[in-house]
């Protein structure tokens, strides 16, 4: 099985310092939709791991988190994609949960769904936490440069010299290509 695990905001929709606390809120980013409908005819299967905060702190509900999701799921089939499944942290960053990225848990969890080692899996965030937990959980980490990314680099550019980036996920995708 050929997977690839995504970050959500900042690397599929636009991300807000406000949370997206609807389905009205969330806006994919140019080209994110087509991206993964292109991941999809190379062959991998996509998976989402994305922390959900605004729910611990009441921002919004997981029913609400449900309609977003639904959303972002027509989004995609609209243009011949498909998301596999969504995997997500609740908890807030106080909780010491094992499933807030930074901490591997939910990239753990999606390696047990799929049976499969990450050894070989790409995972693609915005954010430096996205970054660790990809390497905590042995898979590739992959740097793009929508959401938080380009503050990403500049922040941590000498711990992110081996990380590969890329300036979006169509991007990245295009390099899978090659």
């Amino acid at each position: 099985m050929k997977l690839v695990i995504l970050d959500r905001d900042g690397v599929i929709n636009e991300d807000s310092p406000h949370y997206i606390k609807s389905s009205h809120e969330w806006h994919p980013i140019k080209g994110s939709l087509e991206a993964i409908a292109e991941l999809n005819q190379l062959g991998f299967t996509v998976a989402v791991a994305t922390n959900q905060s605004g729910i611990a702190r009441r921002m919004y509900d997981e029913v609400t988190l449900k309609n977003i999701h639904e959303k972002m799921h027509r989004a995609v089939n609209a243009v011949g994609g498909k998301i596999d499944s969504i995997f997500y942290c609740p908890h807030g960053p106080d909780d010491n949960c094992d499933c807030r990225k930074p901490k591997p848990g939910l990239l753990q969890q999606i390696a047990k769904h799929y049976e499969i080692d990450l050894g070989n899996v790409s995972c693609v965030g915005d954010s430096y936490r996205d970054l660790q937990a990809a390497s905590h959980a042995g898979a590739t980490p992959v740097l793009v440069l929508t959401g938080n990314g380009r503050k990403t680099l500049q922040t941590h550019a000498k711990d992110l010299q081996k990380i590969a980036y890329y300036v979006d996920l169509f991007a990245f995708v295009r390099s899978l290509e090659a």
